[in-house]
């Protein structure tokens, strides 16, 4: 059994130090171990990240040849027009295609999910949990043992190989996680808000859109950080429902099917700075999002345990 811990006798008045624990035996500083593996494991976990990161981002400026040699040379000429010409081999088309869906996937599955998620926090009705638990059990639901089903389902509505198809289908697929995200959130908000407005008369409608989900901007902004990126660097769903039905049905290729298409074209001959610029620009968007909201995320992640 250890020793039982003391602390340290107090310095003369007019040098407030902060106390430190001692055990009899004289050892101390056993966190400092801790702190540099912990620090240790993150070190290795970003270099991890940000060398495939690296790698990628200058290959595009290498040539087959470099490429082909070593993995770790540095480009020998630094320009952007292998960029331009990935953008005109269709990357443009996919990367305009990504974004109209994710226009309006985005914000609908944020709208739609506070609102139900909202309703299963702050109100008691008879099958409450039941529906808290569908939307729970459709976030551990395969989206494989669904995809044919789902092709018929959409194929029936005649929405094969369109904007609005794949936009529902986002929807329906981003709905569980953010419901479970966004119920833990408003059940940490104060209770009080939530009566005053109501005794001010605001209607439910109101309290709602004008009290809180103000309130609940932290988790919004995190939740909907994580929906960006599965629904951008979703492949399988686009891959199964955007597919041309006929010869006169023009492609609405996503930036996960050009990127693979864009291999696909290139056939013998071979041009991977292209490949790698058409990667890098599918990644960057997503980097620039990430980044600039980094604060938000942690702040969303964290304000549900520590209200």
């Amino acid at each position: 059994m250890s020793a039982p811990i003391k602390e340290t006798a107090p310095l003369p008045a007019g040098r407030p130090v902060a106390k430190v624990p001692v055990r009899p035996d004289g050892r101390r500083g056993e966190g400092t171990v801790l702190n540099v593996f912990s620090h240790g494991f993150l070190a290795v976990w970003a270099l991890l990240i940000v060398l495939p990161l690296l790698w990628l981002v200058l290959s595009a400026f290498k040539t087959d040849a470099q490429i082909g040699g070593s993995a770790f040379g540095w480009p020998e000429h630094w320009s952007l027009e292998v960029f331009s010409r990935a953008w005109d081999k269709g990357i443009g088309d996919y990367f305009l295609n990504t974004v109209i869906v994710l226009v309006f996937s985005v914000p609908l599955t944020m709208l739609f999910g506070s609102m139900a998620a909202y309703v299963l926090a702050r109100y008691r009705f008879w099958g409450n949990r039941l529906l808290y638990y569908f939307f729970v059990a459709g976030a551990m639901f395969p989206v494989f043992l669904a995809l044919v089903p789902l092709f018929f389902m959409v194929k029936r509505l005649d929405m094969l190989n369109t904007y609005q198809g794949l936009i529902l289908v986002y929807i329906a697929y981003s709905m569980p996680f953010t419901v479970f995200f966004m119920h833990a959130f408003f059940r940490t908000l104060p209770t009080a808000v939530f009566e005053a407005a109501i005794l001010d008369g605001a209607s439910h409608t109101r309290t709602f859109f004008q009290v809180m989900l103000p309130m609940a901007k932290p988790g919004l902004i995190s939740v909907g950080i994580f929906n960006t990126l599965g629904q951008w660097n979703q492949f399988i769903l686009p891959t199964v429902l955007m597919q041309p039905q006929s010869g006169s049905d023009p492609e609405r290729y996503v930036l996960t099917q050009g990127l693979i298409q864009l291999q696909q074209q290139q056939g013998y001959a071979s041009d991977l700075p292209v490949l790698f610029a058409g990667v890098t620009i599918a990644m960057i968007p997503m980097l620039v999002v990430y980044l600039s909201f980094q604060r938000q995320v942690q702040a969303g992640l964290t304000s549900a345990t520590l209200k």
